[in-house]
């Protein structure tokens, strides 16, 4: 087997809504929509992620240990304008941290069961080939 995608759940009245960030602001390109779910990928990756819509109204309490994870030299500051752009279009959200080099968004009424993690590309230096 081969893995393909990841998939995560978004709370269905906000759903547009980050399909839109991860599109606008992160490059992501739909590759297939249903009704309830979208798979987008980020070119350049060989992993897609599904988004499915969600009625659920509670959150994984420990969410913070399910990531849709991203490399950047700047990763504060990066999340800090995702952030703002959820915040423009009324939504809820805020930056924390894990350590120096990595931190995270969440938007609490979106993001159901994972957040928006970024960190320093070292962090994905492994000594290992694939």
């Amino acid at each position: 087997m081969r893995l393909n995608h990841v998939a995560n759940r978004i709370a269905a009245e906000h759903f547009e809504r980050v399909v839109e960030l991860f599109r606008s602001e992160l490059g992501f390109v739909l590759l297939r929509r249903t009704e309830r779910a979208v798979w987008l990928r980020q070119p350049g990756s060989n992993v897609d992620l599904q988004f499915s819509r969600s009625d659920t109204t509670t959150r994984d309490t420990d969410k913070l240990r399910s990531q849709v994870s991203f490399l950047s030299e700047t990763p504060e500051a990066e999340l800090l304008v995702l952030a703002r752009w959820l915040q423009d279009r009324g939504l809820a959200a805020s930056v924390g941290a894990y350590s120096d080099r990595e931190f995270y968004l969440d938007a609490p009424a979106a993001l159901v069961d994972f957040v928006i993690e970024a960190m320093r590309p070292e962090l994905a230096e492994y000594d290992v080939t694939v």
